[in-house]
């Protein structure tokens, strides 16, 4: 059995987390300066002590250094005093750096076929009309064979069924123009952002999250300081983690300890931007991811801005101080006091208002899964330096990770945006008179129309003038086979099973 890892200390015991239990969910709250930070880098060096590997989100960038041993200061000594420890064991933990926008961390990618029509929709802020017209173009390019990979493959594939709307009308229902041109935005400021890195191949490999080294678990650290500038890129991308996690893990039940532990920094920009579809959604995959191994913990500043759903899955709490300037602070204040298991000996409520930095109020699941009595204590300090290294350091982490040169290399293969642009290229009149439509397309003679023409081109049609039969594209994909095929079944079952988590919708 894995020993118990203590978190927090006060003068009568050491307030321990059952590593069974870790799968359980969490969370960590309190007001900015409080302490949550470091809290959040003690349980993280904590699991990866006992072999966890972990995911965190490093929000103020002062998380790296927990790959280094911390060394004793006078705060540091203090706080040992405190606790009455002696000097620890001081050590540095295995570290692997992502980064969405590639600038401080090894490239973090997803396909938009990975990503799917729902967070698409939801990443681009499209309402409800915008989000259907999203799902028939991905109903397009799935009836099609047209990989989406990255945003020139939908931009293409939007120009396409939008200059063809009225062809596409009986098959597929009406396409707006102005929703055309809704989400054509929408993908421009995206990539303004800097959120255009994020779409493409090779894409990120769940199994290279869940790595050990010498027997310690990766501590996995996205650096997110200008990610968060997008909070609807930074949100979306965690779920669409979470999802992914879901989706490629097996069904493990119970176990001694978790497979990976996922820590959600800023949790509140998860839910504010959330339909309740979607929130009904999210509160069903941390109810059920837990029987994939995996804990998930929440930071946030207050804890509801969790919706009381999902903070129910939350077994362990760690709650640092709050401020009660405002009627609402007040509010939380007295509900939290509520949710939290009553201690006798103490009062929960005006502790909330006194925890000094670094001290917190603390409740963890016991061994049969009910919650401990809320104890007041003093977070233990973490083993590893607290605050960033230096970029010289950084840039030799990533030299030596694991995953070096894995992912640095961006594969642009055929897909979506190159098939049409083949199309474009056979509409061009070979001499004699072309039958134009008022948008450009050439037309074919009657009884065909775009669907049979992206069809000629799909599977082929007859060379009349050299009485051969026209390559075409299906023909030039099985020259690669299993990369094209596989990639194409790993799309349909991704996306199979995330619109079965997320209630994708097909219009």
């Amino acid at each position: 059995m894995t020993d118990p890892l203590i978190i927090a200390k006060n003068s009568k015991t050491g307030l321990a987390l059952l590593p069974a239990m870790a799968t359980r969910h969490g969370c960590i709250t309190g007001a900015t300066g409080t302490g949550k930070t470091v809290t959040l880098q003690k349980l993280a060096e904590s699991f990866s002590n006992i072999g966890v590997p972990v995911f965190m989100a490093d929000i103020k960038g002062d998380l790296t250094g927990i790959c280094k041993p911390g060394t004793l200061s006078a705060k540091m000594q203090a706080r040992l005093d405190a606790l009455q420890l002696d000097a620890p064991q001081w050590e540095g933990f295995p570290v692997t750096l992502w980064d969405v926008l590639q600038e401080h961390g090894h490239p973090l990618r997803a396909t938009i076929s990975d990503l799917g029509p729902l967070l698409l929709a939801r990443l681009l802020n499209l309402n409800e009309t915008q989000e259907g017209v999203l799902t028939l173009v991905f109903k397009v390019a799935d009836d099609h064979g047209l990989l989406l990979l990255d945003l020139k493959d939908l931009r293409a594939l939007l120009q396409f069924v939008g200059d063809h709307a009225d062809e596409f009308k009986t098959q597929y229902g009406n396409v707006s123009p102005a929703s055309i041109g809704a989400i054509q935005r929408g993908l421009l400021q995206i990539e303004k952002q800097g959120g255009g890195k994020f779409f493409g191949e090779p894409m990120l490999n769940i199994e290279d999250l869940m790595q050990t080294i010498d027997g310690k678990g990766v501590v996995n650290i996205l650096a997110a300081d200008k990610l968060l500038n997008s909070p609807r890129l930074y949100s979306t991308f965690l779920l669409w983690m979470l999802s992914e996690l879901y989706e490629n893990l097996p069904e493990t039940g119970d176990r001694e300890k978790p497979k990976l532990v996922f820590f959600f920094d800023e949790a509140h920009l998860l839910f504010s931007m959330a339909s309740p579809a979607l929130l009904e959604k999210i509160e069903q995959v941390v109810r059920l991811i837990r029987s994939k191994g995996v804990g998930v913990y929440f930071v946030t500043q207050n804890p509801f801005d969790i919706p009381e759903k999902v903070l129910s899955q939350l077994g362990n709490r760690v709650q640092h101080a709050l401020r009660a300037f405002t009627p609402r602070d007040q509010k939380a204040v007295n509900a939290i006091a509520e949710t939290m298991r009553p201690n006798p000996k103490l009062n929960v409520k005006q502790a909330i208002l006194e925890l000094s930095v670094g001290e917190a109020l603390v409740s963890f699941l016991d061994a049969n899964g009910s919650p401990g009595v809320t104890e007041r204590a003093l977070i233990v300090p973490p083993v590893s330096q607290i605050g960033p290294i230096t970029a010289d350091e950084r840039k030799e982490l990533m030299q030596s990770s694991i995953v070096a040169g894995v992912y640095e290399q961006e594969i642009d293969r055929e897909s979506a945006f190159e098939l049409l642009q083949a199309r474009s290229g056979a509409e061009k009149p070979q001499g004699g008179p072309a039958q134009t439509t008022a948008m450009g397309s050439l037309r074919k003679p009657a009884g065909e129309g775009i669907l049979a023409d992206l069809g000629d081109l799909l599977l082929g049609s007859s060379n009349k003038r050299g009485g051969g039969r026209r390559e075409s594209v299906l023909d030039a994909f099985a020259k690669s086979a299993a990369r094209s095929v596989g990639s194409s079944i790993a799309r349909e079952i991704t996306r199979g099973v995330l619109g079965s988590i997320l209630g994708q919708k097909r219009r």
